[in-house]
């Protein structure tokens, strides 16, 4: 059983011929609670769609203030600001807002509810993309219920009555995560990214405060990182880059047949979140036009 539960009457599957964008260009909303967060999850699937025209907007719900062991407060908001900024220029996305709420300290409350509602719908989002709700950091917990908890409300015309009510629910796709209880991650979709790999990986030095510097320093356990640029960028791929798990493995062979998922090295995978639109298999093709 999915973690979401079904909203009836609303999660209707469409047919083949629907319509599969809000308008001529299929636009993705991909939140995380960081700035980075969504370049780790779907950075590659964001320069995909970017790549074809499509629209992307990362929006980090945090303003990563405290996402650092040397450096805090608003210097460290700014800093990364800045970094995100160059991270989405780098993946060649149209937007990357961070929102001023603290590092550590996000709960799901009313009013973020609210602001992740109004973002939705002022970008006329076709696609979803959020954190499963079972995380270490209580930040990506509440990212994913603060995105739960906006899906059905889009539709609904007196809920934050400033933003037009979206004409048809999105469709809510979860990033592939490691944790096993209360219920491990399922891929439903895997899209391969390693013709944008190099673009991934310039977002992360786009972003040394925390590829560079928090991550391996901080939260890594004082892991030494390579001076020489050349050899921090082979050291970087390597710790960033680890094969596909098998479930992904599995759905990358359902999308692109068997022989070529095998030669897959880098891949990004989803699951649905049921309080979004059911698309048909059909329809999922034509809104992810990335199986080439």
């Amino acid at each position: 059983m999915k973690s979401c539960l079904i909203v009836a009457g609303i999660m209707v599957a469409l047919g083949t011929g629907a319509a599969v964008a809000q308008d001529n260009k299929i636009r993705v909303i991909a939140f995380g609670a960081h700035p980075d967060d969504a370049e780790i999850r779907a950075g590659g699937v964001a320069a995909k769609f970017a790549a074809k025209g499509h629209l992307v907007k990362f929006v980090s719900v945090t303003n990563g203030d405290a996402g650092h062991c040397e450096q805090g407060g608003g210097a460290l908001a700014k800093r990364r600001r800045a970094e995100a900024q160059e991270a989405a220029r780098k993946l060649g996305i149209a937007e990357y807002d961070v929102l001023d709420n603290h590092d550590g300290e996000l709960l799901p409350t009313l009013e973020v509810r609210k602001q992740i509602i109004r973002l939705i719908r002022q970008w006329n989002a076709d696609i979803v993309l959020s954190p499963r709700p079972y995380d270490y950091h209580p930040d990506h917990r509440y990212t994913s219920i603060l995105v739960q908890d906006a899906a059905f409300m889009v539709l609904i015309p007196m809920v934050v009555t400033d933003a037009p009510p979206l004409r048809r629910n999105p469709v809510f796709l979860y990033y592939e995560d490691g944790f096993r209880k209360p219920q491990p991650f399922s891929p439903d979709i895997a899209i391969s990214v390693d013709d944008v790999w190099q673009k991934k990986l310039d977002a992360y030095e786009a972003e040394p405060s925390q590829f560079y510097e928090a991550q391996p320093k901080c939260w890594g356990g004082g892991v030494d990182v390579p001076t020489d640029p050349a050899e921090r960028r082979k050291w970087l791929e390597k710790r960033r880059g680890p094969a596909p798990e098998p479930a992904v493995r599995q759905a990358l062979a359902k999308w692109y047949g068997p022989e070529k998922a095998k030669a897959v090295r880098h891949a990004e995978a989803f699951e649905f979140c049921e309080y979004g639109r059911r698309a048909s298999e059909a329809e999922l093709k034509k809104m992810l036009p990335l199986f080439e």
